[in-house]
């Protein structure tokens, strides 16, 4: 290899790190434009979030790059938002810093945060992806809650909602994995009757691809099967269960979460969320079809897990199982997979935006 080619490589690699400090710059892609925040606005209020959960992503990224003081570029991912970093989250095995709480500085109001806990995502470059794609693979089996950093997340936010007064506001917000780090953390605070406002950036749905069957009966006929079954089962499962005078999951548990209504963000060209947009869809069009009944039980389990329990196996509920949500669709054309799944489109102002309520 020629010192000329050595030196075209080098000079490549340095512009990469270029362009991946930029897109890790709020001087250079953040929403700069947003310099008065109305907190009733749902724009703003998503924007927001995004760019917090963003600033965990780069708060780690500065640590794995060693950016201290002025060289550091997560810092102004939440201080042009008015807010603090009230603490870091971080993992008991590797040391990354897997999600953050900020303060706000904001005048307390029914609709401005007190506190944001944000999670981030997987992060593909540095020592933090191996610990990362393990939850990402708990998430798959359904075993997040099993987990040493989700007991350090829930540790934290059970501690920050116990110490504040009842007109404190908590906001929940993540992306990808930690989008399903906040999801499960705000079903469990759901379970005990506190709501905590939950911004999900494409939380992860682990399943059948059926959103990217292109024929609407052919994928609105399995949907029905597939509640047919779930529901048949269930009943199956619960029936032997009476018998046995037990429920490994009782009904109330699940009804519990009706009042919580999570904000899910999602793109159709993202398989590992796009699917919440057909299962809440199916839900509606079940009822339309004089299924209601069915479909509600088929919601409040899945076909592996009623299995399980009627063969006498050990499940855990999937993440996805909600019953209520705030649905928001980015029906703008995405460049590939990461641009789908990317925080970056959440804070964008250009971008073509569907809204639906689920409840």
């Amino acid at each position: 290899m020629s010192l000329r080619t050595i030196e075209n490589q080098e000079s490549n690699l340095k512009n990469i790190d270029v362009i991946l400090s930029e897109r890790e710059s709020f001087e250079h892609c953040g929403p700069s434009h947003l310099t008065n925040i109305d907190w009733t606005n749902p724009d703003h209020r998503r924007s927001v979030a995004a760019c917090l959960v963003q600033g965990v992503y780069i708060v780690e990224r500065d640590r794995q790059e060693n950016r201290q003081s002025s060289e550091a570029l997560a810092p102004p991912w939440w201080k042009f938002f008015q807010f603090d970093l009230h603490c870091e989250l971080i993992d008991d095995a590797d040391s990354c810093i897997f999600g953050a709480i900020y303060k706000s500085k904001h005048p307390p109001s029914p609709h401005t945060p007190s506190y944001v806990v944000a999670f981030r995502g997987t992060l593909i470059k540095g020592n933090a992806f191996s610990r990362d794609l393990e939850h990402d693979i708990h998430i798959i089996k359904n075993g997040l809650h099993q987990t040493s950093r989700f007991e350090i997340a829930m540790q934290a936010i059970k501690n920050l909602v116990g110490s504040q007064t009842s007109n404190s506001n908590i906001w929940l917000t993540g992306h990808s994995l930690g989008s399903a780090m906040a999801l499960l953390a705000g079903k469990r605070m759901a379970r005990t009757g506190i709501f905590l406002d939950s911004y999900l950036f494409n939380p992860p749905f682990f399943s059948a691809p059926l959103e990217n069957i292109k024929d609407p009966n052919i994928k609105h006929g399995i949907r029905i099967a597939s509640s047919f079954l779930t529901a048949g089962l269930a009943v199956a499962a619960k029936i032997k269960n009476a018998n046995q005078q037990r429920n490994n999951m009782p009904e109330d548990s699940f009804l519990a979460l009706a009042g919580w209504v999570p904000c899910l963000y999602v793109n159709p060209m993202d398989h590992i969320c796009s699917e919440y947009i057909g299962y809440f869809e199916h839900r509606k069009k079940m009822e339309e079809i004089g299924a209601g009944g069915i479909e509600r039980l088929a919601t409040q389990h899945s076909i592996s897990g009623v299995f399980l329990n009627a063969i006498g196996k050990e499940s855990h509920e999937p993440l996805h199982l909600l019953p209520s949500a705030n649905l928001t669709i980015n029906l703008t054309p995405a460049v590939d997979f990461r641009d789908a799944h990317g925080i970056h489109q959440w804070w964008r102002y250009d971008q073509h935006l569907e809204n639906r309520v689920y409840n």
